[in-house]
């Protein structure tokens, strides 16, 4: 983009963050918006066309669920590209209080910087919108707290984030193996996201002309950004919370800013312990410098999660618009009984030697999602083909895919709960739990110490909270 169109961070504050001026332009409105459109669409608008709003413009136009009847960003390029992308010739604005004063608008979008995320979110729900608001909910200890409180005041009003894991079919299907007991009793999570941003420079994370005065390199300063753990980790640790059924009790780790000095305050690696009840742990590594994931025999770059129980083990990874989603099921050899245990020392004794027997794990076991299960009502030629596919999958030749894209999942899913008042997959309380582990990872890096989770019930509340040993 021309230096020209870039828009400053002050012009950016001065029109996303007043406190009060919505209240005004709305007053009078219902403590919720109903789905009015004759054909039961939800009407929605979004606030923030970048690159991430124009991304979820292209699944939303596919999407019979919903109708774009506005679109808000302060930045004429972004708002042109977004009007291009939905084609549903909507209003457009460069103040979002004018989006949130339309009465024929159900539902909001906020897809914007992270650091304005929950003044934007505040004002939405104070227009009496229902709100999908892309991860991170908050930015600091003090929204936390103001968001969870605004939320019970209105528990009729949806608030959806943007975890997509959610929403997939192979991360459902782990979970309920989870449940089930099927991989035995589950400890351990291991995470990565690694990019190369020396060989490969990512546009959305290089830094442009103007520095922190430029909005456009929000990703790179602290004043407006998580960095790594807000914008990566914050999507596995979500999965380790869903895998283990609750939150960690402490983090630690090590990050620092060793390669990418152009001026960023980020961290450009970092290193993370979560801490979980009963033991359990979560270990995470997010890097710049090198994109291998030692998963899958190295066939997928970047990122993907492995978790670990006493009868066996998932690798897996989300699916996006160009590569499927992965889910292989490794099993652990089964428990030796005491008549193996016998037999293994006779044969031992009789060769004069100690025989140890291989330990690793057989497999992997491609997932299968639902379109391959057998319903039993299949004709001949349905069971073959299902045969077929299932076999040509376990041998590497086939790679199942989602039956549908875990992002259109989401989207409608939030329409659906707009609709019904059904709670989302990813309400408020999981996008809250995901938000407070970003703030208390980042301070558990920046002060060097194990950060406990109940620190934040005193963060943001005006007395500074202890450090705890151990």
């Amino acid at each position: 983009m021309a230096q020209d169109q870039e828009v400053s961070r002050r012009d950016f504050v001065k029109t996303a963050a007043a406190v009060t001026a919505v209240a005004a332009a709305v007053e009078g409105a219902p403590a919720i918006q109903k789905v009015r459109a004759a054909n039961d669409q939800v009407q929605y608008g979004m606030i923030g066309t970048g690159s991430r709003g124009s991304y979820l413009l292209k699944h939303l136009k596919s999407i019979d669920a919903g109708r774009c009847v506005a679109l808000c960003d302060i930045n004429p390029v972004n708002l042109k590209r977004g009007v291009d992308t939905i084609g549903t010739n909507p209003k457009t604005f460069a103040d979002y209080r004018e989006l949130l004063a339309m009465k024929d608008v159900d539902a909001v979008f906020v897809i914007t910087p992270l650091f304005v995320h929950f003044p934007l979110t505040r004002d939405a729900l104070l227009a009496g919108k229902n709100v999908f608001c892309e991860k991170c909910l908050v930015f600091k200890p003090e929204e936390v707290h103001a968001l969870n409180a605004l939320c019970a005041e209105r528990p009729k009003q949806i608030l959806q984030t943007g975890l997509q894991r959610r929403y997939s079919q192979f991360y459902q299907l782990v979970k309920d193996m989870v449940d089930k007991g099927v991989l035995g009793n589950v400890h351990h999570i291991h995470a990565q996201w690694h990019r190369n941003m020396i060989n490969k420079p990512s546009s959305l994370w290089t830094m442009k002309p103007g520095g922190e005065k430029n909005i456009a390199n929000w990703r790179v300063f602290r004043s407006m950004s998580g960095g790594l753990t807000a914008e990566l980790t914050s999507h596995q640790v979500d999965v380790a919370d869903w895998m283990f059924g609750a939150s960690p009790e402490f983090v630690m780790g090590l990050g620092s800013l060793d390669m990418l000095k152009d001026g960023r305050d980020v961290f450009d690696n970092i290193q993370l312990i979560y801490k979980y009840p009963n033991g359990q742990k979560l270990t995470y590594s997010s890097i710049s410098t090198n994109s291998f994931l030692p998963y899958f025999n190295g066939t997928r770059p970047e990122m993907g999660e492995i978790i670990m129980g006493t009868d066996g083990t998932i690798e897996i990874t989300v699916g996006d618009d160009v590569h499927p989603a992965i889910a292989w099921w490794y099993r652990e050899p089964p428990k030796e009984t005491d008549a193996q245990k016998k037999a293994a020392e006779k044969k031992a004794f009789v060769a004069g030697a100690t025989m140890v027997a291989s330990g690793g794990a057989n497999g992997p076991i491609p997932l299968m999602t639902s379109d391959l299960n057998f319903t039993g009502k299949e004709n001949f030629f349905e069971k073959e083909v299902k045969f077929a596919k299932r076999w040509l999958t376990t041998k590497g030749v086939m790679v199942q895919e989602e039956p549908r894209n875990p992002v259109d999942t989401e989207l409608e899913g939030f329409f659906n709960s707009c609709k019904t008042g059904q709670k989302p997959r990813a309400d408020i309380q999981v996008g809250m739990n995901d938000a407070v582990a970003v703030i208390l990872s980042n301070m558990a890096m920046d002060e060097g110490r194990k950060v406990y989770f109940n620190e934040i019930d005193k963060l943001g509340k005006g007395a500074p909270a202890p450090a705890k040993k151990g």
